[in-house]
């Protein structure tokens, strides 16, 4: 299957598609009675009512979480091959998103995360041009406003903001109207939203939005191990390819290694961002799905014992069915 997906043959856009749908089978089949969807924080509910959360049934619910992954797997290929993190261009970057994006139950329907997820995919191809960009203020202002649209959608979202400033660490000298321009896209957006706290008399509502900012990192969580087996042949196939990308690191085009650096910090972030909600759900770490997809991309792209990945990669499709069904 892997080899299959290592060319750009049109024929793999319709293999993926009926693959997103493959990997739903469990929760097609044994569907949940009730599913309850908000696309937005409740603080721009305030701002903006759409009441679009009752009227999905949960088959629909499930539909559109299946069709909005798959272009978000297409669009996060087509960014990923642009900017050439693999060795060469395929469908392996849309195939390991889309099974990373069904690694668990709640990663299957609709939630605010997943809508955050385009937001995501577009941040992570803006940084990846700065370094080819003579002037990155505009495309700082640019992923300002990405952060600030995702963050109200998901208040965790609002970490990635550090992002910014670690990407120009990375990639460019210092210089400060690049490093102020992305908080100026932020709060652009934000502005509006204090306005309309304003007048309607509600800005201490609206300074309330922010209090999970000074939030304690949980020292404890009470983790249900076995929920989490399904994560062993994923954590195989990240270790072997970041042993891989040590061995092939200073090899790469310098733009290449930054990329690589840039997506933990990526992934860093969207781990640690869940101290923002105390009361986390499982689908916070959807925000992991885009930079974790392209270092299991980056194993299989460059993976040489076709049997061995062909198989590793029938291993992690097997596993994840099994704890899906069960």
């Amino acid at each position: 299957m892997i080899n299959q997906f290592k060319t750009l043959n049109p024929i793999n856009l319709l293999l993926l598609f009926a693959y997103t749908f493959f990997m739903r089978i469990s929760i097609l089949i044994h569907p949940p009675e009730r599913l309850n969807f908000e696309f937005l924080e409740p603080y721009t509910k305030f701002l903006i009512q759409i009441p679009i959360g009752d009227n999905f049934s949960v088959t629909t619910n499930i539909l559109i979480a299946g069709i909005l992954v798959y272009i978000q797997a297409i669009l996060f290929n087509r960014i990923v091959n642009n900017h050439t993190l693999l060795t060469k261009p395929s469908f392996l970057p849309a195939l390991l998103y889309i099974t990373a994006a069904s690694l668990f139950g709640p990663f299957l329907i609709l939630s605010p995360v997943l809508l955050c997820n385009f937001m995501l995919i577009l941040v992570m191809d803006k940084l990846l041009k700065i370094g080819k960009s003579p002037n990155a203020i505009m495309l700082m202002f640019d992923i300002g406003i990405f952060i600030a649209v995702g963050t109200l959608m998901y208040f965790p979202f609002v970490m990635m903001l550090l992002l910014i400033w670690l990407s120009l660490l990375l990639y460019r000298s210092f210089n400060w109207r690049e490093w102020v321009s992305g908080l100026i896209g932020f709060l652009s957006v934000i502005f509006f939203l204090a306005v309309f706290y304003y007048w309607n008399d509600n800005l201490g509502m609206f300074y309330k939005i922010w209090l999970p900012l000074k939030n304690k990192f949980p020292s404890m969580f009470k983790i249900m191990y076995n929920d989490y087996l399904v994560l062993v042949p994923v954590g195989i196939i990240m270790v072997l390819a970041t042993l891989q990308l040590r061995e092939n690191f200073f090899r790469s085009f310098i733009s290449t290694r930054k990329a690589f650096q840039m997506l933990f910090f990526m992934f860093l972030i969207a781990v640690l961002s869940v101290y923002t909600k105390p009361n986390f759900k499982l689908y916070h770490f959807l925000l992991c799905v885009p930079p974790g997809a392209v270092l299991l991309a980056y194993y299989f792209s460059n993976a040489t014992k076709r049997w061995f990945y062909e198989s590793l990669f029938f291993i992690l499709v097997v596993t994840i069915q099994f704890f899906l069904f069960v």
